[in-house]
Formats: structure tokens, sequence, C-alpha cells
């Protein structure tokens, strides 16, 4: 995947380079006149590295239709033929690349019929920020502001001012625990995200529920292990589907899936594979309609901005997953952590660190300039493109 950065000679026998059975004048006069403005694919199979099938096919249909029909090749239904000699075109190639890098047209994303799944849903525009004590996620029921820290559970009121603590959380968990992760608020209720945590593996991981009111702890119910999580790093409540959703900072196969569970019974409902997979995950939240994910993927110390994804679930296995947002304006790149949107103003919170060295999820030192971590959350106003 990708584009050519060269065509060379061959180093031996007096290498002609790359030589197409149809000249690149004839693939040009071709595609325009089939179809103007439309995607064309070429899927190359190697033969030991010297020679390849050339089949080209419109994508999507046009006028845009769901009933896509696979790209049929040139001629008379045998695929073209291409001849390869040159040194730089050894390795096998298995991958789908796209022939407007030879015609100059836009490349596209072919998985999906529809290039408008493709893109973000929302456009954010900073409003402000505010210091906040927790450092795992924050959450709204549009009266009130809920902070999480590792440890600790807080209340703010809409100017940031802090109403209420509980700093002992874990007081009456079925399971010990000693982390808490992302949380969600719904029906006057706090779902939290629990579990027994150290140096980036989790364990004993459970769904606690803490009344919104008291910040005490009501009831708990306890993860699936036959689901394959193996940590938890955030949680969100579909008030539509009622399908109380987590997901894994942990990579590997626990990190692939997000995890759905019954708001109603607390039974495991069913997992769904990400493609393509975030990494590091560290909170997930439901919007009218939709999933999306905090992702701590970029690299602090190479100042590397960290990113929102949206997560299109269907009845499917798996989710199809887009970036909606990349967070170029934060003060330091740092740690994002988990958010949510504010149902009364339709404000996107999310909570970001900076200042501490993060290794395998726990603090380890701070970086120049910093001799402590600050927590923000970061207010955003959150526009539908459809709107603009």
């Amino acid at each position: 995947q990708g584009t050519p950065t060269s065509r060379k000679s061959g180093s031996g026998g007096g290498g002609r380079g790359t030589v197409f059975q149809r000249s690149l004048a004839e693939v040009r006069a071709i595609s325009r006149g089939l179809a103007q403005n439309s995607i064309w694919l070429m899927q190359v199979k190697a033969k030991d590295g010297r020679g390849g099938q050339l089949t080209c096919g419109r994508f999507p249909p046009h006028p845009p239709s769901n009933n896509f029909t696979p790209p049929r090749p040139f001629g008379s239904g045998q695929p073209t033929m291409i001849s390869r000699e040159s040194s730089t075109m050894t390795s096998r190639i298995r991958s789908i690349a796209l022939l407007p890098v030879l015609l100059g047209a836009p490349l596209a994303q072919p998985a999906l019929a529809d290039s408008s799944l493709a893109q973000p849903t929302y456009s954010y525009q900073l409003i402000d920020t505010f210091e906040v004590k927790g450092r795992q996620g924050v959450t709204s029921d549009g009266e009130f502001y809920y902070v999480s820290g590792s440890k600790a559970l807080y209340k703010y009121d809409k100017s940031g001012k802090l109403l209420q603590s509980n700093e002992n959380p874990f007081e009456g968990y079925p399971i010990p625990a000693n982390h808490i992760g992302g949380i969600d608020v719904f029906n006057g209720e706090i779902f939290v995200s629990a579990e027994n945590f150290a140096d980036g593996v989790g364990k004993d991981i459970q769904i606690a529920i803490h009344d919104a009111n008291t910040l005490k702890l009501k009831r708990a119910f306890s993860f699936e292990p036959s689901s394959g999580q193996q940590e938890v790093s955030g949680i969100c409540v579909d008030t539509d589907k009622r399908i109380v959703w987590m997901v894994s900072w942990v990579g590997e196969e626990s990190g692939r899936y997000i995890y759905g569970y019954s708001l109603d019974t607390g039974k495991y409902l069913r997992k769904l594979h990400l493609q393509p997979v975030p990494q590091w995950i560290q909170g997930i939240h439901y919007w009218k309609g939709q999933l999306f994910v905090t992702a701590d993927d970029g690299t602090a110390d190479d100042d590397e901005p960290d990113n929102l994804y949206r997560v299109d679930v269907t009845d499917k296995t798996y989710a199809h997953v887009v970036r909606e947002k990349v967070f170029t304006e934060v003060k330091r790149q740092g740690e994002i952590e988990a958010g949510g949107v504010d149902p009364k103003t339709g404000e996107f919170l999310v909570l970001f660190n900076r200042g501490s060295r993060i290794v395998l999820g726990m603090v380890k030192g701070f970086y120049p300039g910093y001799d402590r971590e600050i927590s923000e959350v970061y207010r955003y106003k959150m526009t539908p493109f459809s709107a603009k």
C-alpha cells in the first residue's frame, strides 16, 4: 500500500524497467472514455517478483449504487499482464493499489461505498479549559460535571467549582479494586470502569454503579472472562440500545475490541472488532446514535497529538473506525483520557494530563518545567458538518 517512488532499470541484462502491455496513454484514454471522475482499482499479484496481473474496474459504480460489482479487467475478461524486470520490485505485492497514482486522480477509501462514512461527523472548536483533581475522565448529565481520578470521584458545577468528593470510592466493592478509568452518568447514576491495575496489567474488571448525588456505591457486576477483555480503561451507556460498552487500554487481542453488556441485566452481550484498531484506547462515549473513543496514540516525547475516533456500530461482528479529530491545540502533548458530551449544551468534554511522564500507564516522573501533573478538562463546541 502506498505510492511507488520511482521506476528504475534493473541492474542486470540491460533491464528495461517496468513494461506494461497497455501503454499509459491507452490506460488514460480507456479510463476517461468509460467514466469521468471515477476511481479505478489496480490489483497486482506478483509472480516471483517479475510479473503480475492488472485488474481495473470502476469504484464506486457511477452513479453511486449499493449493488457493487467487483472490478472487471480490460478487454475480453482476461487480466492484462505486466512484466517487471526492475530490481526494486522483488518483494511480493499483496495489497490493493489505486490506479489514480497513474492517472493523477484523487485517492479514496475503496472499503466504503459511501465516501461520506469515512469523514468526521463534527467539527470541534475549543471554548475553554479548566483544571480538575481527577486524571481519568470526565462526563456530564447536563447539570454537573463528574470527574474520575484513579482512586476518587469528583463532582463539579458548570463553572468548574469542586462541589463534592469521594476519595474512598472502592468501599463496598464485591471484588477488591484499586483503579478507576473513564466514567459515564445516566439516570442519576455514575457508571465506573473499575479493576486492579499495576504496570500495564489489569485484572478483576467490574462495572461499579455509584449514586450521582452521594458518589457512593449502589451496586456492581463483574465482567465476563470469556470475552477476552484483559483491562478496562473506559465505559459508556448507549441510552438508545441500552447497552453498556467498555474498552481496553491493553493492546493485542484485548485492545482490538469493544465489549457490550446489557444495561438492564448486566449480562454480557457481545464484542465488536474495531477495524482499523486505534492504539491505547482511553475512553468511550455515546452521542446521538454513535460511539466515539479517545486514544492515547500520540507519543508525548515527540510532541505527537492524540486522537478521537468514531466507531460505526452495526449488527456485524466488526465496526468501522474513522478518525474524528486530531488534538493539536492542547497546551502540551501528554495523555488524553476519557470524555463525553454535555447533553444540555451539546459540548464535547475531554480530559488531558500534561507534565507527567507515563510508562505502562503509570506516572514515572515529570517533564522539564513540571514538578506535578496537571489534569484539565477541554470543552469544545461541536458542529455537525451537515449543518455548515
